[in-house]
């Protein structure tokens, strides 16, 4: 959604707005095309998604970046004066909210039912590999 709202917003920039507006060497790499890039430019990778494997862990990682994701939205309102912008950015920090509140409890889940079977606060791949029974 984000990709679409900057489309939206750059695709008809002028040469001269895209100097002004300091698009002008992306604009050389990347012409109108959306670029995956944090806002200091740096490209996205995979290699930013975390992943152990172990639940607990996992479920605590999906929450900070939920998190992240909303401290962003509500600095990108701080910023914009853009009203469609900012009814689109109001809606992602809301999912961003929501997402939260449901890791959350996915999290609080799964910590009380480590002891059940099948429900593990290890890493059962590795740890059904280790035993010898």
């Amino acid at each position: 959604m984000i990709g679409a709202l900057v489309h939206q917003l750059t695709r008809c920039l002028t040469e001269e707005q895209l100097h002004t507006a300091g698009f002008d060497a992306y604009f050389v790499t990347h012409t109108a095309g959306v670029y995956p890039a944090s806002a200091a430019g740096v490209p996205w990778s995979a290699a930013s998604m975390q992943v152990k494997g172990d639940p607990i862990a996992d479920l605590m990682e999906d929450m900070a970046a939920e998190q992240k994701a909303r401290v962003t939205y509500d600095n990108i309102l701080r910023l914009s004066d853009d009203p469609d912008v900012n009814q689109v950015i109001r809606f992602l920090r809301e999912r961003e909210i929501v997402h939260f509140q449901r890791f959350g409890e996915a999290l609080q889940l799964t910590q009380e039912r480590q002891d059940q079977k099948n429900i593990y606060a290890v890493n059962p791949g590795f740890n059904a590999a280790c035993r010898a029974d």
